[in-house]
């Protein structure tokens, strides 16, 4: 009797195995599918909508939502209006000033406390109360304080002898004022961002060159400077997007006023959607407005790629 033996023949893989595999190969795709999900939920379905609603007649009929497509009429609306370009230039003003002297503000002070050997911890804390409190307490605070007959200012500014002017109610002095409200609350925010990017700067740089002989002025001139420079573009470009959106402090302190001297196109905005219950302009403002900021964006990405090159 002649044994052969033969070699057992391999199985296909079966349903389970193909499976196996092909959620190896896409795992990747399934562990981010919960946040691309919840992005397109929250972000995209509301773009979507806004980029509908701006050009279309938005009306509650009967209980019911009618949309009218309108094309480009709230365009040619938004260049006949007398306030949109006055509410843009308060805006731009606005940006740029709180931007600028925030920036400088907050990387003069970062700079003191990162060489700080004393206290630093109570430097910290005491400088990031203003970021912990809420903008519409911000406002109301500083409303009493600016008040020209009972606010703290002009009280103390009458133990000298001098009579305080009417802050938030002079067409001059108003921006200036929320300007001084804004500095308070939000260079706390770019202390925070810049202070973290000195903190991680490498120490031995700065011994290695103490070493060569290099005083404190070159030292910050040609190695703290040029290596925080990433940090100090996304800090300026994430303040630079939070102004832009200002409504809390000036809807509290003046409304836009007087007149129009401190109107903001976010407040604008507000007063077109919810006064006016025009839904559909409101709409292209906030699109045009949004438009303007990823212009900024697109600037400072641009400018980090070149600081990082």
């Amino acid at each position: 009797m002649n044994l052969s033996s033969s070699a057992p023949t391999p199985r296909s893989p079966g349903l389970a195995s193909r499976i196996g595999n092909f959620i190896d190969r896409t795992f990747q795709y399934w562990t981010i599918a919960p946040l691309v999900i919840t992005l397109l939920l929250l972000v995209a379905y509301p773009s979507v909508q806004l980029l509908r609603m701006s050009v279309s007649e938005v009306d509650i009929v009967k209980g019911q939502t009618v949309w009218t497509f309108v094309g480009a009429k709230h365009l040619e609306t938004a260049l006949q209006d007398p306030v949109v370009p006055v509410a843009f230039k308060n805006t731009l003003v606005f940006v740029i000033a709180v931007v600028i002297i925030e920036t400088i503000l907050s990387l003069l002070i970062s700079i003191l406390v990162s060489r700080s050997h004393h206290l630093v911890g109570l430097y910290r804390t005491v400088l990031l109360i203003p970021l912990l409190v809420p903008p519409i307490a911000i406002g109301t605070m500083w409303r009493l304080m600016y008040d020209y007959n009972y606010g703290f200012i002009n009280q103390a500014l009458a133990l000298i002898g001098i009579a305080g002017p009417t802050w938030t109610a002079s067409p001059k002095l108003a921006m200036p004022s929320i300007i001084l409200v804004d500095l308070w609350h939000w260079t706390s925010f770019m202390f925070l961002i810049i202070l973290a990017g000195l903190e991680s700067q490498p120490v031995e740089l700065n011994e290695a060159a103490r070493v060569d002989g290099a005083t404190e002025t070159q030292i910050l001139r040609y190695i703290t400077l040029p290596l925080l420079r990433p940090t100090l573009v996304t800090a300026v470009m994430l303040r630079t997007i939070f102004a832009f959106k200002v409504f809390d402090e000036i809807f509290l302190l003046t409304g836009g006023g007087p007149g129009t001297a401190t109107e903001v196109i976010s407040l604008y905005i507000y007063k077109v959607f919810s006064g006016q219950f025009r839904l559909g302009y409101a709409s292209f403002l906030a699109l045009a407005l949004a438009l303007i900021i990823s212009v900024f964006v697109i600037f400072y990405r641009r400018l980090a790629q070149r600081t990082t090159a």
